[in-house]
């Protein structure tokens, strides 16, 4: 019965999501000008997406055929399958957007009216967060319905581990899952990488050499760059963004149906199997029914948004209204399911202290918990707050101290999210055990249709001004989608924020199953901080994020650098670029910004691969364990400080630019000195923010489909 139920939630998602995207898509696209720039952009997307994804899947063949030898065929095939449905989230939400761009721009242009204008936008970003969720639970059921039921590892007499050809040990259906995991968990990696390497050194290759060396304003048609600039919102904000939540959506799905199967283990060596088969059975499919009703909540908390005829122009309060919509609903939801699956069964076995009630408490402390870390996130980057008004006034100083104070709100941003992330894994766990933390991370993640709509909002919105610009459309209209975008980047840093505590809840319920993965049942659950092993793995896995986002930052100096010098050769080469009197080469541009991201992310992302692996057949699973603790604490911090310090850059320059500080306008001195911030800024929120979460996430999830390996097999567990 809840097949069923997951089966029409992934279903009426993808239909409601195919129906946005052809209302988008039959939508005037306006002037020749525009219909012009939005082929461009649209062709550029795709370049790079096709270009991409020869590599990836390349990637995603060698490690299944790797992971069929070493476990099972059934976990290579479900890896495939993520990685496919990964891949077609990423692929629609990104056409989607560069269709609903030039729409965008369009409809303000047409009507004048920001209310509508919102709408198209949203309903363009609703696709990808549709997208994200349906893909997922669709992927999920089909693993289901070949695996578990056809194929029997649902199976009562399948609950034990089994052993296979090489003597390693494992249950086959969390091997399924974790390799389902693994497969989203590539692609997102891919994705978020790639993407944010392109869409930085566009982004900054166009800013030094168009605003700051030739004066020209920002997505103007002069300069070379512009184009591949605009192309980078759609692979990196909106195909990267939504590859990496539904990763860790399908990660904290996963961890907890992975948890059930480890307690129901551990309890028949303990206790003499006091949790039935039934009861097991309840603890897995309750993460996957509640996020399908998540999901379902999601559609109704983006159609009340959609289908109202008068929105108002508030955008802001429009987009909090859909996000608290398919939040509330879910929470209410969620609360009837928890009461059908567990009334009237004993649960103390498994460490629930408030009965039937307990798993919907863990839940709803998640789903509390990314909302507050939302209004954290928005409280540190929108103009509309004091701390990024002080970044804007910083800006009169100079460049200098406009990078100094952006530093030190990224810096003191992350107390208080990781204070309220503490407080969701402690009241968890206590309320419902490890099992309790679990579903914290999923109902955290329960509602991320809304979220990943709203986020995919903001690039869109981005791209609808670079369009009105590049086609010299009336002011009003820039200052409509300018509107958009401002708003767009507060959502976005509130995407950021709640993907990094989603993506730390993830990893920590995944590591809690890892540890179980490779533990004997009748040992204690603890992973010994003061073995030499263990803290030297948490030593070296805390440098691992500081590795990782060097290398990130030094891509992006490497590709931008090669677009600065080619916009300088055509400002120099070609007669009248500069007088709008010849056309640029976009298509070059485009070029550089493909290649380049391809060819700089390759080690970036096999770093976070490899490393667990080899430590894990050198060193062994505790200082695979060190490494993964220290690994996700020390990628929290980096995250939330680049995320919000990037974006109080951001809309700290929009500030000024829209009069909010007296005595500056744009074009003058103390612009520049923000556009130099905003500069700095741009690969810490948008490439290495975004891409630890992945990192920690893709960590977890390799060490947990490889510990059953490299627990048998590794050096020091042969020579000590």
């Amino acid at each position: 019965m809840y097949l069923i139920l997951v089966i029409v939630a992934a279903l009426a998602a993808l239909g409601f999501a195919a129906y946005n995207f052809f209302f988008v898509k039959k939508l005037d696209e306006g002037t020749s000008a525009m219909k012009e720039i939005a082929a461009a952009i649209r062709e550029g997307a795709n370049a790079f997406i096709n270009y991409e994804y020869k590599v990836l899947y390349l990637v995603v063949a060698v490690v299944a055929v790797i992971m069929a030898v070493v476990t099972s065929w059934e976990s290579a095939a479900a890896l495939v399958i993520g990685s496919i449905m990964s891949g077609c989230a990423g692929f629609v939400g990104m056409r989607i957007a560069t269709y609903a761009n030039v729409r965008v721009s369009n409809e303000a242009r047409v009507t004048r009216k920001l209310g509508k204008t919102l709408q198209v936008a949203f309903r363009g970003g609703s696709v990808m967060g549709l997208c994200v969720a349906g893909f997922a639970l669709l992927g999920l059921s089909i693993v289901f319905l070949i695996f578990g039921f056809g194929m029997g590892q649902l199976n009562a007499e399948n609950f034990v581990s089994t052993t296979n050809w090489m003597g390693v040990s494992f249950v086959p259906f969390t091997m399924t899952m974790s390799g389902y995991a693994l497969g989203c968990s590539i692609v997102a990696m891919f994705n978020r990488v790639g993407g944010g390497i392109y869409t930085k050194a566009a982004d900054v290759g166009a800013d030094l050499v168009g605003k700051v060396e030739a004066g020209i304003p920002e997505d103007d048609p002069r300069n070379p760059a512009t184009i591949a600039d605009n192309v980078g919102d759609n692979v990196g904000d909106v195909a990267g963004l939504g590859s990496d939540l539904l990763e860790s959506y399908m990660g904290a799905i996963s961890s907890a149906v992975i948890l059930a199967f480890s307690l129901f283990t551990t309890n028949n060596v303990l206790s003499a199997g006091s949790i039935t088969t039934a009861m097991l059975q309840s603890m897995f499919v309750y993460p996957v029914a509640f996020c399908s009703l998540g999901l379902i909540a999601c559609v109704l908390g983006i159609g009340w948004l959609l289908m109202r005829k008068n929105v108002s122009d508030h955008p802001h309060k429009e987009l909090n209204g859909a996000t608290y919509v398919s939040a509330g609903l879910t929470l209410v939801l969620g609360l009837i399911l928890t009461f059908i699956m567990f009334r009237g069964v004993d649960l103390s076995v498994v460490g629930f202290k408030l009965g039937w009630f307990s798993p919907w408490v863990g839940a709803a402390l998640g789903l509390i918990a990314g909302v507050v870390i939302g209004m954290i996130a928005e409280y540190y980057t929108s103009a509309d707050y004091k701390p990024t008004q002080a970044v804007a006034q910083a800006s009169k100083e100079g460049p200098a101290l406009t990078i100094t104070q952006g530093l030190a709100l990224g810096m003191k941003s992350c107390m208080a999210p990781c204070i309220i992330l503490g407080l969701a894994i402690v009241l968890a766990h206590y309320v419902a055990g490890v099992y309790g933390v679990a579903m914290s991370a999923v109902g955290m993640l329960s509602f991320v249709a809304a979220t990943v709509s709203v986020d995919t909002y903001g690039p869109i919105s981005d791209n609808a001004g670079g369009i009105a610009e590049m086609s010299a459309l009336d002011p009003e209209v820039r200052e409509i989608t300018d509107t958009l975008d401002s708003v767009g980047n507060t959502t976005a840093a509130i995407g950021k924020g709640f993907a990094i505590g989603s993506g730390s809840l993830a990893a920590l319920a995944l590591m809690i199953s890892y540890l179980y993965a490779y533990n004997d049942p009748t040992t204690d659950l603890v992973l010994n901080i003061i073995n030499p092993l263990t803290l030297a793995g948490a030593i070296i896995g805390a440098a691992l994020p500081f590795l990782f986002s060097g290398m990130l930052i030094e891509a992006v100096a490497k590709a931008a650098r090669k677009m600065v010098e080619e916009v300088r050769r055509q400002f120099k080469t070609i007669p009248g670029i500069l007088e709008g009197k010849a056309r640029p080469d976009y298509k070059t541009c485009i070029s550089i910004s493909t290649k380049g991201a391809i060819g700089e992310m390759k080690v970036p992302a096999l770093l976070a691969i490899v490393v667990p692996v080899a430590c894990g057949f050198i060193a062994g699973p505790e200082f695979v364990g060190g490494l993964i603790i220290g690994s996700t604490l020390c990628s929290i911090m980096i995250a939330i400080f680049t995320g919000n310090a990037g974006g109080a850059w951001d809309n700290g320059k929009k500030h000024i630019e829209q009069g909010g500080v007296e005595g500056a306008a744009k074009g003058d001195e103390v612009h520049a000195a923000a556009v130099v911030g905003d500069t700095v800024g741009d690969p810490l929120k948008d490439t290495v923010g975004p891409c630890l979460d992945i990192f920690i996430k893709i960590m977890s999830t390799v060490s947990l489909v490889a510990v059953a390996v490299f627990s048998k097999y590794n050096l020091f567990g042969l020579f000590f």
